[in-house]
């Protein structure tokens, strides 16, 4: 599935997370710049966090250190990432580019600042001519040509976080752009926020100065778009405007959403996991369904609703698309955008079968916020005690009681979903390595991994496509039908000892050496010619890269086949359990 997290789309949330982060952060921008050129030069228009103002020159010449000294004086972020040090009319020069440079990305390192935009031309619609007897015409000569809506970072900025900050300006640009077309409303702010400038000017020359920016503030409202716009940025990373009151501009910092207390996804490794969504992966929203459902816009699709009223953790995605009445890849297309914004993580769908843990990074205090919550939640029930549990791999089977209300058994699910949401568990995948003994006569490679061998008998596998589109499922321990299994892998199902099957496990096994087919063929089980076939269609499965349930949704095969074949092959099987990398990261992300 193609998956492009830098395209278009459409708000659906009215209220960012909760969690909220220091502007000193290294994803937080410094400040907010718009500058505009026009028949009255390159202006600064407005600038956000406001430049600090000296006291008096007194006090600035009192201030002047060395310029090879190291700026311990307490200032503000912004003076301690030298953005404070550019002057309006620096900045004016610099940000205003020309016209030929209009409509891509603007970026621009000075020392230890990163500037990044996109400059945008004004198209103004044609002025049309007066009469004879009133000659003016009947709009004004324009008199802004182009503007830049610039973000001031770090110049050591992650290339990902410069890339999303020029995505948020081309989005702002874009509907300024319209505005300006439709009623000239860039053309009526600028000429505001000139205007305050020019006044608190002539103030400052009478008297102390002060910063216009602070004045402009309470009286134009897209000073306080800019500004909403940055605040958002430092804390929660999502951004949404009303541009005029009438545009929407969506927007939201992935590198702020996905963060687990001091943990934090990185940006590739989650675009990386959304193409890798497999059918028998499930969607875990992080949110109830009401709350969700009241955070769409009111043009919101209708098969984002139909999705989240049907989505459930323990379906799958191809059995939420049939429930839903839904394409596949529709359903692949709203999960990754749900778990973009923040809103979802992939997990596997829940069932008995499923062997979970205390994740690494869980707060396990007692008197945690997240144990007052479990509290308030499951009345009668602590959350110590139950992820004490988990201290050791253990399957949700084990905590089935035939004499218990089935109450209490859906009492348990929703506690494991509530845990899984919070982070606080990991699930461990069963996986299974080729691994035969070597003949007396082959030397040992040290070096060589046993556990995930680069390949199986000299030649290189592929992992199966992303998409595999099946029926839904039609057994109580998850297999699922799917039309990727090869026909020949098929016919080794059927058909007996024919001399065609016989010459098919000859293929499949002729990928590995003559001491490795031997050692294969000396194993009891191998006598049995169907187990033979059935570990021979399974070979290329056996290096420690496709875990249980992968096999069974591929092959349409009950998690007992498996286990039992693994049984009968186990002098030369390998078995493992580890997290399944494709949604490990929503369960152990990287410190940052």
């Amino acid at each position: 599935m193609m998956y492009n997290p830098q395209a278009e789309r459409k708000s659906m949330y009215t209220q960012p997370p909760s969690h909220e982060y220091k502007s000193s952060d290294k994803t937080s921008p410094i400040s907010v710049i718009l500058v505009s050129s026009g028949s009255r030069g390159n202006k600064l228009l407005f600038r956000y966090p406001f430049q600090r103002v000296p006291d008096s020159p007194s006090s600035l010449t009192a201030k002047q250190r060395s310029r090879y000294a190291l700026n311990t004086s307490g200032d503000g972020p912004e003076d301690q990432d030298g953005d404070s040090r550019f002057s309006d009319i620096i900045l004016a020069t610099i940000l205003a580019t020309k016209s030929d440079m209009c409509g891509k990305k603007f970026e621009l390192k000075i020392d230890n600042v990163r500037f990044v935009g996109h400059p945008t031309l004004l198209q103004h619609p044609p002025v049309i001519q007066g009469s004879k007897t009133d000659p003016s015409p009947k709009r004004e000569m324009p008199t802004m040509i182009l503007f830049n809506v610039v973000f001031a970072l770090r110049a050591n900025a992650d290339p990902s976080v410069i890339n999303c900050m020029h995505n948020l300006s081309r989005r702002i640009a874009i509907a300024l752009q319209h505005e300006e077309r439709r009623c000239q409303y860039l053309t009526r702010e600028a000429k505001l926020m000139l205007s305050v400038q020019d006044e608190i000017t002539t103030m400052t020359e009478n008297g102390s100065p002060q910063s216009p920016f602070r004045h402009i503030l309470p009286k134009c409202k897209l000073a306080r778009d800019l500004k909403e716009a940055y605040d958002s940025l430092c804390t929660t990373g999502v951004v949404r405007l009303h541009i005029n009151n009438w545009l929407e501009v969506s927007f939201c910092l992935p590198h702020k959403i996905h963060r687990i207390g001091g943990y934090y996804i990185p940006p590739e490794a989650l675009e990386n996991s959304l193409k890798a969504i497999r059918p028998y992966h499930a969607l875990l929203l992080l949110e109830s369904e009401k709350v969700l459902l009241s955070q769409l816009p009111l043009d919101c699709s209708p098969a984002m609703v139909r999705l989240i009223k049907t989505c459930s953790p323990m379906k799958n995605l191809q059995q939420l698309a049939q429930d839903a009445d839904l394409a596949l890849l529709q359903i692949f297309q709203i999960a990754a955008h749900l778990v973009y914004w923040g809103k979802a993580i992939i997990i596997y769908p829940l069932c008995e079968n499923n062997v979970y843990m205390l994740s690494p990074h869980a707060n396990i205090c007692l008197y945690s916020p997240l144990a007052e919550q479990f509290a308030q939640q499951f009345p009668g029930h602590d959350l110590p005690s139950m992820l004490a549990k988990f201290s050791l791999p253990v399957s949700l089977s084990e905590f089935r009681n035939p004499l218990e209300a089935p109450a209490q058994e859906a009492q348990l699910i929703q506690m494991v979903v509530w845990m899984l949401q919070r982070r606080l568990l990991i699930q461990l995948h069963t996986y299974v390595c080729l691994l035969v003994p070597p003949s007396e006569d082959e030397p040992i490679l040290k070096d060589e991994d046993p556990l995930l061998p680069p390949r199986v008998g000299g030649r290189s596998l592929s992992t199966p496509s992303a998409l595999s589109f099946g029926s839904p499922s039609s057994s109580d321990d998850m297999t699922l039908t799917s039309p990727s299994m090869e026909n020949s892998s098929a016919e080794l199902l059927t058909g007996g000892d024919s001399p065609l099957n016989k010459r098919m496990t000859e293929t499949l096994l002729a990928s590995l050496s003559e001491h490795e087919r031997q050692v294969i063929l000396n194993i009891p089980a191998a006598q049995n010619p169907e187990d033979l076939r059935m570990f021979a269609r399974l070979l290329h499965y056996f290096r420690g890269h496709h875990h249980l349930e992968e096999i069974m949704y591929n092959e349409n095969m009950r998690r007992s086949q498996l286990k039992t074949l693994f049984d009968k092959f186990r002098s030369v099987l390998v078995v493992t359990n580890h997290e399944d990398p494709i949604i490990s990261i929503f369960q152990s992300p990287m410190e940052k």
